[in-house]
């Protein structure tokens, strides 16, 4: 019987902390749209985006507390997520045309969050076909919370506006208009 109890307490400890936390789909921003509207006047190609991990990272999810991971909603890796703000950007603006001339390839440096500060970090470099690149760095801040599963849902929701201002930017960057050219 005790054995029976002390399995029993184990699997619900374990369950306890399984735990997924999704990322919010992108929306876009209609700062950006407008910068973009003004920025590409002949159509704008987006390529592959890449990312650099961290020991013990994974492209596609970060843990957040030992609770459980964020997650993008389609398990894509981030720099992918980043990859399909950007182009949902553009083509809300109508300059994205995917065999432009122009095309633009993105490596994301850097991912990370810490959900006891509430801040997201987020280090983007854009290349340009033309051969011109850009870096930026985003520290996104938001509200936070002492419990895990609180603080890690919030972590979540803020990756999507994150990204807008990550994105926001590139594109309101006075170097941006150099990798149109």
């Amino acid at each position: 019987m005790k054995k029976t109890i002390a399995l029993v307490s184990l699997a619900s400890a374990v369950l306890a902390g399984c735990s997924t936390y999704a990322v919010p789909r992108y929306s876009i921003s209609a700062d950006n749209v407008t910068a973009l509207k003004t920025a590409a006047v002949n159509g704008v190609g987006v390529g592959a985006f890449t990312q650099t991990l961290s020991a013990n990272q994974h492209p596609n999810e970060i843990m957040c507390r030992g609770v459980g991971p964020i997650k993008t909603q389609d398990g894509e890796p981030f720099a992918e997520f980043i990859r399909r703000a950007f182009i949902s950007e553009l083509k809300i603006a109508g300059v994205y045309a995917p065999t432009a001339p122009i095309q633009l390839t993105g490596h994301l440096d850097s991912i990370d969050f810490s959900s006891t500060s509430g801040i997201w970090n987020l280090t983007l470099t854009v290349t340009s076909s033309n051969g011109q690149h850009m870096q930026v760095a985003e520290k996104y801040t938001y509200t936070t919370s002492y419990y895990g599963e609180t603080a890690c849902n919030q972590t979540a929701q803020a990756l999507m506006p994150a990204v807008q201002d990550l994105i926001g930017k590139v594109v309101h960057a006075p170097e941006f208009a150099s990798l149109l050219k």
